[in-house]
């Protein structure tokens, strides 16, 4: 290849064809976004009154508390969901590359998995997989 100075890259230049498009089209969208929101405060009319300014939940009339509590076994449901979501995510990556792994990774993987069964079984210990009402022991 050819050390010429024009072969040579000279860094960033504002004034190259590909990097001034970019910049006039981030300086175009952002003026058209702060003139829309812009257009959006000037001309809508703001009233809160009334029954433009209830919760919506679908057509009935809202009562009590928005927050209510879940009893622990919705907790424990939701911990062994996210502990078996993730491991999803590990297990197909390691799928693969199934035929590229060495020993370390089948330790790797076994020491994961393992680690996922104790999570399985503290959540079935602690009842998260009993789905109706449970009795006091």
């Amino acid at each position: 290849m050819p050390t010429s100075p024009e072969y040579m890259s000279t860094g960033f230049n504002a004034w190259d064809p590909s990097v001034f498009s970019l910049i006039v089209f981030a300086l175009l969208a952002a003026g058209l976004v702060t003139a829309l929101l812009t257009l959006s405060v000037v001309l809508t009319r703001r009233r809160g009154e009334g029954e433009k300014g209830r919760p919506y939940e679908c057509g009935v009339i809202p009562s009590g508390s928005a927050r209510p509590s879940y009893p622990a076994p919705f907790w424990l449901v939701a911990v062994f969901f996210l502990l078996f979501d993730v491991e999803a995510v590990y297990v197909v990556s390691w799928a693969v590359s199934f035929t590229r792994l060495t020993w370390a990774s089948w330790g790797q993987i076994t020491f994961f998995i393992g680690v996922l069964m104790l999570g399985l079984f503290w959540v079935w210990r602690k009842g998260g997989l009993e789905w109706g009402m449970t009795h006091k022991r």
